[in-house]
């Protein structure tokens, strides 16, 4: 999806239907029909930008028309014999190859330059969307009573406030966003190594502060009707009597009091 992010803000629009191969990565399966069970990710994301998916038949490599010979052109006219440094060496000089010599080529089939030939199709067009998809990678956690969420064997420390409920991880180029509904409550960079503990240390120092709190408000020196909410407990204080002192009352013979 990323890479079609790229490809729409270089061909400076979205295509109305983008032909793919069976990959998993558009369709899981087909149902007794014949029909095709899209990727909801990737329909999710098709929907976004605009576009509407197409699937050749299974083992129908002729309905590929000339996706492949393109391909072909790269590797024998600029990757074979490249000297390979860096990926973002790699991006930089592919482009420059794409704007001096790909795309100036007159193409076998129209005769005419690919990039004269492009700038038509330009209008045609739809318009790239006004914010990209997220892309990212997204799982739901449970927050322990530690303040904690646990994923790919490392513990992620967040607010107090959420303990107990479950948030969104958002996982991306070595970050995690970690959510709850649509507020944003950390971001953390992923260690390299496992069985780590990452924290803010305001988040703990929240809880101490809202802990002290607590006691200054409901402590030892208030009601003990109050304490329950310091300890966690529902089971408020109360003053016990023997039934025999509720008996007289009862009989009337006592005035009633509190």
């Amino acid at each position: 999806m990323d890479g079609h992010i790229r490809g729409f803000r270089f061909l400076q629009g979205v295509p109305a239907e983008i032909l793919y191969d069976n990959m998993k990565h558009v369709v899981v399966g087909r149902d007794e029909a014949g029909r095709p069970i899209f990727n909801a990710e990737f329909l999710h994301f098709a929907n976004h930008s605009g576009f509407q998916p197409r699937l050749w038949p299974p083992y129908s490599p002729w309905t590929k028309g000339k996706t492949e010979r393109p391909i072909d052109f790269l590797r024998e006219r600029f990757w074979r014999g490249y000297p390979f440094s860096s990926l973002a060496k790699a991006n930089s000089d592919v482009l420059a190859w794409l704007e001096e010599t790909a795309n100036r080529r007159v193409h076998g089939t129209h005769h005419r330059p690919v990039d004269e030939r492009w700038r038509e199709e330009i209008p045609h067009l739809g318009s790239l969307p006004f914010s990209d998809y997220d892309t990212s990678l997204k799982v739901f956690r449970k927050v322990y009573r530690d303040c904690q969420v646990s994923f790919d064997a490392n513990r992620y420390v967040v607010p107090h406030r959420v303990v107990g409920q479950k948030v969104m991880l958002k996982v991306k180029g070595g970050l995690i966003r970690i959510y709850h509904d649509q507020d944003l409550l950390a971001t953390y960079e992923e260690p390299r190594t496992k069985r780590n503990v990452v924290a803010d240390p305001r988040f703990y120092e929240e809880l101490k502060r809202d802990k002290q709190l607590l006691r200054r408000k409901y402590g030892r020196s208030k009601g003990k009707a109050t304490r329950g909410l310091v300890n966690r407990s529902l089971w408020i204080d109360v003053h016990h009597r023997p039934l025999s002192e509720y008996e007289q009352y009862a009989q009337g013979g006592v005035a009633w009091n509190s």
